[in-house]
């Protein structure tokens, strides 16, 4: 039997739970019909011109993106306006659009859990744990194999996440020795609480402002690995992929366009 766009939707709704979102979120299916025949996914950090086109061109049926094309209310998808117009694109090329936001960042295999994994941490737990399940949160904690500075962490991290103009940065002391290492992929300097909590050595997260960041680190806080928003949450398409191509066998990949914001470094 043919794989269906509510096939796809039904494997990523079991291993990434809608009921694991922000209150605030939206996630799930936004465009498609979901009896449509799907031979191709494509994955993506976010819905915006160049992944819609790349789906598109590339013949994707369905196109799964870690960000909500729309967060708040809307009331049109009139093609004036740049959403308006993805949507009319990828209706008339017969291509669905899902999202796996924050229940993703929540699942077990989410985005803290995939930084960890090229870091390759052992002992992973929740950064901040569900009330309802310990097992399963927002962000990780875990331990490295073998210490190394926070310097060495952030070398590390750049050879294994998409390069960007932004680039990494560090706050706090680089020689600093790392054994234990906290993570927020996306938007963290909220969970400082937490990190410090779990005594972690360096934290690494994305979009810190000044005054939450040098509060922590001016209070004692450890040092900080600084990515751009969309370079750390990359690594978690590699899982949402797997789990799509192994249990229902279709063609499936990953986009390797850098939709950060920032696109020159002066």
């Amino acid at each position: 039997m043919a794989v269906t766009v509510a096939d796809v939707v039904a494997v990523m709704n079991h291993h990434y739970p809608p009921a694991l979102a922000q209150e605030w979120d939206r996630v799930g299916l936004s465009v498609g019909e979901p009896s449509a025949p799907v031979q191709r996914v494509g994955f993506a950090v976010d819905p915006c011109a160049a992944t819609v086109h790349e789906a598109i061109d590339r013949g994707a049926q369905l196109l799964i993106t870690h960000h909500p094309l729309f967060l708040r209310g809307t009331h049109s998808v009139a093609a004036d306006t740049g959403k308006g117009q993805w949507v009319t694109d990828l209706i008339r090329s017969g291509c669905a659009l899902f999202s796996a936001h924050t229940n993703a960042d929540s699942a077990a295999d989410g985005s803290g859990a995939a930084l960890a994994s090229l870091l390759q941490l052992n002992h992973v737990r929740p950064l901040e744990p569900s009330d309802h399940d310990s097992t399963v949160g927002i962000g990780s904690v875990g331990e490295l194999p073998l210490s190394m500075s926070v310097r060495e962490v952030a070398q590390r991290l750049k050879a294994l996440i998409p390069a960007t103009p932004a680039g990494i940065t560090i706050g706090g002391d680089p020689e600093r020795i790392v054994r234990t290492v906290a993570l927020c992929p996306g938007s963290g300097d909220s969970l400082f609480a937490r990190v410090q909590a779990v005594k972690a050595d360096v934290y690494v997260t994305a979009d810190l402002r000044h005054h939450p960041a040098t509060d922590h680190l001016w209070n004692g806080g450890c040092p900080l690995i600084g990515l751009t928003h969309f370079a750390s949450e990359w690594p978690l398409l590699v899982n949402l992929r797997r789990r799509v191509s192994v249990e229902l066998g279709v063609d499936a990949y990953i986009s390797t366009l850098i939709t950060d914001p920032w696109i020159e470094r002066i």
